[in-house]
């Protein structure tokens, strides 16, 4: 029995997660459970799973979760918490789902406590790669990507690394792949949330339909397999059924391909090195529509180029999009500004900001600090 703590309960990675869990109950055990605010959500699962701890980040939802429990689960709150659970004796696993840079702690506290990491947290690796990277070395964790396209490269990898000349992710466009870059000024944030394959969050949405989450997705390869900038490509394919593939110098090309559906992720970095099912269906090519792949368009897609550039930048330019990025989509979502000023703020704020080398956690939060305050300023600028 495997005792899982679950960072980021409530949002889509963390219900799937309990979806494979409510299928092998007899292998893992829920040990702690986070969320933000959300806490009536909370109270359900943890009347259903009795965690040990349940983390709220707010202090007022904590006290809302903790009233409304009848149970012995204790309720905490706060970043210091998180990292607390996520570094406990009794985790063995940690899902690392929070969304955005308030994941990073707990998600590298795991990483410092030699715990398996299911690294859904992307801005881990952005903002502090190095640094994470060599706490997993340091400790003996394991670290097993989430994200569908990394997954895919994981799984591909297994065969060897020998010859191995470049990765390719896959990106499905999200909903505006074939829309013209001249309608794109105003479409709105529903429209933007409105992705054809997968069930997201709003921001992460967001980053889909301007795929700066496919930019931070090439960072995180960067430093999950330990590549060069040149080494990673991308191909847009909107059907999402090949999820990423590996090319090797004698010409093979490795893919891994499935339905779009995270519980199949999800399940495989649980059980790994063996496989369980997931309750996704097997796959089925021949009733699926023909297969597409596009070259990107960098014009409309300016948030993807931006990424590759903050990589080959180093340092801290990558932690700066980051920042930028999370405050102009929120922005934009609170119909602040333009869908296509979310990449101009991005780009103006890696302009303005500092680039330095970031060899500590406190001067990375102190990077994103400056970003966001630069961002905010460009954003009150456009409103």
């Amino acid at each position: 029995m495997k005792n899982i703590t679950l960072l980021g309960a409530t949002g889509s990675i963390g219900k799937s997660t309990l979806s494979v869990v409510d299928q092998h109950s007899d292998k893992f055990n829920i040990f702690a459970l986070s969320a933000n605010t959300n806490w009536q959500p909370m109270v359900d699962l943890c009347h259903k799973y009795q965690p040990k701890y349940a983390v709220m980040m707010d202090q007022d939802a904590a006290s809302q979760l903790q009233n409304a429990l009848d149970n012995d689960t204790q309720v905490l709150s706060g970043e210091q918490a998180l990292c607390e659970i996520a570094s406990h004796e009794q985790t063995d696993y940690v899902m690392a789902a929070i969304v955005g840079a308030t994941g990073m702690s707990s998600a590298l506290a795991a990483a410092k406590a030699g715990k398996r990491i299911m690294l859904a947290n992307k801005e881990s690796l952005v903002l502090a790669g190095d640094i994470f990277m060599d706490a997993v070395k340091n400790s003996g964790a394991e670290l097993i990507p989430v994200d569908s396209e990394h997954s895919a490269i994981f799984q591909c990898l297994q065969s060897g690394r020998s010859g191995l000349t470049k990765i390719q992710l896959t990106a499905s466009g999200g909903p505006f792949l074939h829309t013209a870059i001249n309608e794109l000024q105003s479409v709105t944030p529903d429209e933007a949330c409105a992705h054809p394959n997968w069930n997201m969050g709003r921001k992460i949405s967001v980053d889909s339909a301007t795929m700066m989450n496919k930019g931070l997705e090439v960072i995180e390869a960067f430093y999950l397999f330990a590549l060069k900038p040149d080494q990673i490509d991308v191909v847009m394919h909107p059907q999402s059924i090949v999820h990423s593939s590996v090319y090797y110098e004698d010409g093979s090309t490795l893919s891994q391909l499935g339905n779009p559906d995270m519980r199949s992720v999800i399940s495989y970095a649980m059980s790994y090195p063996e496989r369980i099912s997931s309750g996704v269906e097997a796959l089925d090519l021949a009733s699926n529509s023909p297969l597409e792949f596009y070259t990107p368009d960098f014009d409309k897609f300016a948030c993807l180029g931006l990424a590759f550039d903050a990589l080959k930048q180093g340092g801290s330019a990558m932690g700066t999009i980051n920042a930028a990025n999370e405050v102009a989509v929120d922005a934009f979502l609170n119909h602040q500004i333009k869908f296509l000023e979310i990449p101009n703020i991005i780009e103006q704020t890696l302009t303005q900001a500092k680039h330095t080398t970031l060899s500590s956690l406190d001067a990375i939060i102190a990077n994103d600090r400056q970003a966001r305050v630069i961002a905010l300023e460009l954003v009150d600028r456009h409103v």
